[in-house]
């Protein structure tokens, strides 16, 4: 019995992996069918469209499942839905701000899936505007720190984007972030290629003004269980919040 439980665990874990998968796979394509429905489908000439691509190529998403989603986004190919983008804001334990992009065809479906997600794991939806005003949009480019056996430095993407004005260079773990206005992203990742380095993805996004400390565990497992219910709602794309986590509540946690 204990080699067929084993092997249940197992089957078990895959297909929770392989739904994440899924569903991380369904949001990038969602925003390459986007982009080619603002821009049009050749991303040459569309560098959010460009920009989704490599993002979902740098995620594996299967070449023939881009190009598809480019086809339905451009109208080339029947299929594509009507995405609405819709925001909602939220509340979580110790006053952490939470702000949620949906991309959805149905819009009392995800308003429904949102206020859930939040309310039924302790957190409290907020008033419009009350959330967002603590954040701020930003062009994010990511970029690995190892690069085909190279060491890719803060100073290397300094000297590649100093003339591109990005407002910081954050270390990230694995990766740097360069963070720049949202009107020179596309200046900032080129400057990143130009220097012959790679990236990982050019987004916009948002930054919180300030952070709220959490340091305790439990008061940050709660947050962590909102967050996880978020981000398994198949219309969010995006959940950006302001939490602080301690280092030594962080370590408590990675021993759950």
């Amino acid at each position: 019995m204990s080699g067929h439980s084993k092997w249940a665990t197992t089957k078990h874990k895959k297909a929770a992996i392989d739904a994440k998968r899924g569903k991380l796979f369904a949001k990038l394509i969602k925003n390459i069918e986007v982009a080619a429905k603002v821009g049009g489908g050749d991303p040459s000439g569309n560098p959010t469209l460009y920009d989704a691509i490599q993002k979902a190529k740098k995620t594996s998403v299967p070449a023939d499942n881009i190009d598809r989603a480019v086809k339905r986004g451009s109208g080339a190919e029947s299929g594509g839905a009507d995405w609405i983008n819709i925001t909602y804001e939220a509340y979580g334990p110790a006053g952490v701000a939470i702000l949620i992009e949906c991309l959805t065809d149905n819009r009392n479906r995800s308003a429904s899936e949102v206020r859930i997600a939040v309310t039924r794991n302790g957190g409290t939806m907020a008033d419009v505007g009350s959330v967002a005003r603590l954040f701020s949009r930003k062009g994010i480019v990511s970029v690995a720190k190892t690069q085909d056996g190279k060491q890719i430095t803060e100073l290397d993407l300094m000297e590649a984007t100093l003339e591109s004005d990005p407002e910081s260079i954050n270390d990230e773990g694995d990766t740097f972030e360069v963070v720049c206005d949202p009107a020179k992203l596309v200046e900032v990742r080129t400057a990143v290629q130009d220097a012959g380095i790679d990236y990982e993805s050019a987004d916009i996004a948002f930054q919180p003004s300030f952070t709220s400390p959490i340091t305790d565990a439990e008061t940050a497992r709660k947050l962590y269980k909102i967050l996880d219910a978020l981000d398994d709602c198949d219309d969010v794309q995006d959940v950006y919040s302001n939490e602080d986590v301690s280092p030594e509540v962080e370590a408590e946690l990675d021993e759950d």
